[in-house]
């Protein structure tokens, strides 16, 4: 099992700390979610994508039970969607469910889509998707009705804001299930196509350039506040500080001790019950009860 603490982006968690600390922000976010949204989504998406399955495109779905036992959450559920835009998303507190796109498919390998999909996994493991939720309420221009009146604004400049950064960390939680330099693949299809054209894309020379990012919107009153503009409406970071991002963690202490623990608790012998890492002296696995001598 793999905790959000052992990879989470400081960032993030700055940024969500922040956005709780708004008096009665975690109660007006659940109570708007229940008013309709949730149901809402969660109905189309039954009615109009494929629920995948072990007997519903089977060679789909099996790449998601493995990564959600590494991560150790709970199985949400999964479907298909035809649009040629590769993209996925996890949506719904009380029933979570995460969509691809056939574009996504396509574009993908199966490595590549398990990042996607680990991805994806990390927000939930983060406890994200009810805050990306709103984010994405804010997105549509849903609150017609009012709900949030003055505060809808700032509110979505500050959900965006996070939002932003939770990116970062669930890029971690995919370069976990995969590798930094898939996730640097995925980035390299988003923004320049699919792999017939970017296989060989240099990821270095890449992240360089979100280096000259930094420096022309540091240059200046001016350019600081156009590239503020620009970006406090998007709900992802750009891709090529994405790239640099995960990169940069790639050759972390914090990244290398996580992998080497993870791979110690892999050759742990496990109970043939519940599957959990147990100790050669038991006599009874201590999460499950069974004999084990």
């Amino acid at each position: 099992m793999i905790r959000p603490a052992e990879f989470i982006h400081p960032e993030d968690a700055a940024a969500l700390r922040q956005l709780e600390s708004i008096p009665g922000f975690p109660a007006l976010v659940r109570k708007v979610i229940s008013l309709g949204l949730e149901p809402l989504r969660y109905g189309m998406n039954m009615a109009t994508n494929i629920r995948l399955s072990p007997t519903q495109l089977p060679e789909l779905y099996h790449h998601l039970p493995p990564i959600c036992e590494k991560l150790g959450i709970d199985e949400p559920e999964f479907y298909l969607q035809m649009d040629p835009m590769p993209n996925a998303w996890t949506f719904g507190d009380t029933r979570i469910f995460i969509t691809i796109t056939s574009g996504l498919v396509e574009m993908m390998d199966n490595e590549e889509l398990d990042a996607v999909i680990a991805h994806e996994c990390g927000h939930i493991l983060c406890r994200h998707v009810l805050y990306h939720n709103m984010a994405q309420y804010l997105l549509n221009g849903m609150d017609s009705l009012g709900l949030l009146g003055a505060l809808t604004t700032p509110l979505k400049l500050a959900i965006l804001y996070w939002y932003r950064k939770s990116e970062l960390s669930c890029d971690r939680c995919a370069s976990i299930i995969t590798s930094p330099e898939v996730v640097s693949r995925i980035m390299a299809r988003f923004a320049g196509g699919p792999k017939a054209i970017t296989q060989n894309v240099n990821m270095e020379e890449w992240a360089k350039q979100a280096d000259k990012y930094d420096e022309i919107r540091t240059d200046g009153v001016w350019n600081k506040a156009l590239q503020l503009y620009v970006i406090m409406g998007l709900d992802h970071p750009f891709n090529a500080v994405r790239v640099r991002e995960i990169l940069t963690w790639g050759k972390s202490t914090q990244y290398q001790n996580l992998m080497t623990n993870l791979k110690n608790q892999a050759s742990q012998p496990k109970c043939p019950q519940c599957g959990k890492s147990i100790e050669k002296e038991w006599m009874f696995c201590r999460h499950c009860g069974y004999k084990l001598k």
